[in-house]
């Protein structure tokens, strides 16, 4: 009789503290996060990614970390686990790793684990290439390749392999930044080795692309177009990267590359701004979201800019949703659509559509958001 699929679960209860809250990430900044009022998300990612692969639970034999590294969770989900490593206190890198340990002894057939690319350097100090892997992005910044482009999706990689499917694997990279670097403004990503993961395309992000991939004459004419459409005036929410940055330039409006401000009629009235602070502003004053998505991966919202909370994309309205991007970045998606993983999937099913895509001056094209 063959054995059950044999799954090792790893969550780090501290993935995303600081993105709501504007701290650009969430490590050695966990404490002030959530003294800002941030609440932990890393379980109910894990949740959402397990509920895809409900149908499964019984062909599964399950191992996790104790307490809220994996345990509270499967036994809130009345999963039969067994716990193989137990932290000592707050869970830190050590634990992570500790755990990872644990799980590979043991000899589990995928490790899933919840986190961002901080939790992936971490497993991958410990499995390196020789264990198969899945991560279900829970951080503020996803920069690795060995995440599911959002948790239903790594849950969906999950089913597949709990059924027996034929699912092969690839080698991808793990990449972290340094985060004090990036709450200045510069992104220093490093590379720091490869994880085997399931070759599942679909539903595997791909490595975050980076450097200048737009013709300037191009982005000057995105930027042209949205300067047209904020002097009309009102209120205008401005999303992080470079190509809303470049937008804010053009006006002479100081910008936050890799935070969230607000513009109204014209002028800047909040930087850098939290959820909590976010929210305020949209529910005093009728506003317009401009948001870019990431070259590479696709993602519009849930990438670094989880300071637009579900309240405060619903506060907005979807239909007030403004979309900066050049062609060829659309192109680089190869028809894959674009993403919007809030974290609330009742959110991101009613987003789900066709937007028009501004790619140059009063011109538009219309792309596919899930």
């Amino acid at each position: 009789m063959n054995r059950p699929f044999r799954l090792g679960v790893i969550i780090n209860p501290l993935a995303g503290l600081g993105g709501s809250v504007a701290l650009k990430g969430s490590d050695n900044v966990a404490q002030q996060a959530l003294a800002l009022g941030a609440e932990p998300k890393a379980q109910q990612r894990m949740a959402t990614a397990l509920s895809a692969c409900q149908s499964q639970w019984p062909l599964i034999d399950w191992f996790s970390a104790g307490g809220a590294m994996g345990a509270d969770l499967l036994t809130g989900l009345g999963i039969d686990h067994h716990c193989l490593y137990h932290s000592t206190g707050d869970s830190d890198a050590t634990d992570t790793q500790a755990a990872a340990r644990a799980l590979v002894e043991h000899g589990v057939d995928l490790l899933l684990f919840a986190g961002g690319d901080g939790t992936a350097r971490d497993i991958c100090s410990v499995v390196g290439e020789r264990q198969p892997v899945l991560g279900v992005p829970a951080g503020v910044k996803i920069h690795s390749g060995v995440y599911g482009i959002t948790p239903k999706a790594s849950g969906e990689v999950v089913a597949m392999m709990a059924r027996g499917e034929l699912v092969s694997t690839m080698m991808a990279e793990v990449r972290d930044i340094d985060e004090a670097a990036f709450r200045q403004g510069r992104v220093q990503a490093r590379h720091y080795g490869e994880m085997r993961i399931p070759e599942a395309l679909q539903f595997v992000q791909a490595v975050k692309m980076g450097g200048v991939e737009v013709d300037e004459l191009v982005l000057d004419d995105i930027c042209a177009d949205l300067q047209e459409r904020m002097e009309e005036g009102g209120q205008f929410v401005m999303g992080s990267g470079s190509t809303v940055a470049a937008a804010m330039a053009m006006q002479g409006l100081d910008n936050t590359l890799l935070g969230v401000d607000v513009v109204r009629d014209g002028q800047v009235v909040g930087r850098d701004l939290t959820a909590a602070q976010l929210l305020e502003l949209v529910t005093e004053v009728p506003s317009r979201l401009v948001v870019t998505l990431i070259g590479g991966q696709g993602h519009l919202f849930g990438r670094g800019n989880q300071q637009l909370s579900p309240e405060v994309i619903r506060a907005i309205g979807g239909d007030n949703i403004l979309i900066l991007a050049t062609k060829s970045k659309l192109k680089a998606l190869e028809g894959r659509p674009m993403i919007a993983d809030t974290g609330d999937p009742e959110l991101d099913a009613q987003l789900a559509g066709w937007y028009p895509i501004i790619t140059g001056f009063h011109d538009e094209v219309l792309y596919r958001l899930t």
